[in-house]
């Protein structure tokens, strides 16, 4: 019987961070929704790999795009 091999985890990098984009614009659609799941939800850090700092600033340009009605709150 063979050992068990564990794949190892892919190192996500920060795509703002990489990019060097210090502020998110709610107003840019696009940029948030690349951010929430298909069903509407924003997508976890563990997801999205994005730093905790961006996260942050991610998850308040998605509840302010909601608020404006420039995305929706969910998919039915």
């Amino acid at each position: 019987m063979r050992p068990k091999q564990t794949a190892a985890p892919k190192e996500r990098t920060c795509y703002l961070c990489t990019n060097a984009i210090d502020d998110l614009d709610y107003k840019d659609v696009r940029m948030v929704q690349r951010f929430m799941s298909a069903s509407g939800k924003i997508m976890p850090r563990r997801r999205s790999g994005a730093c905790l700092k961006h996260q942050r600033i991610i998850s308040q340009a998605i509840k302010r795009a909601r608020i404006m009605a420039l995305v929706p709150f969910t998919t039915h």
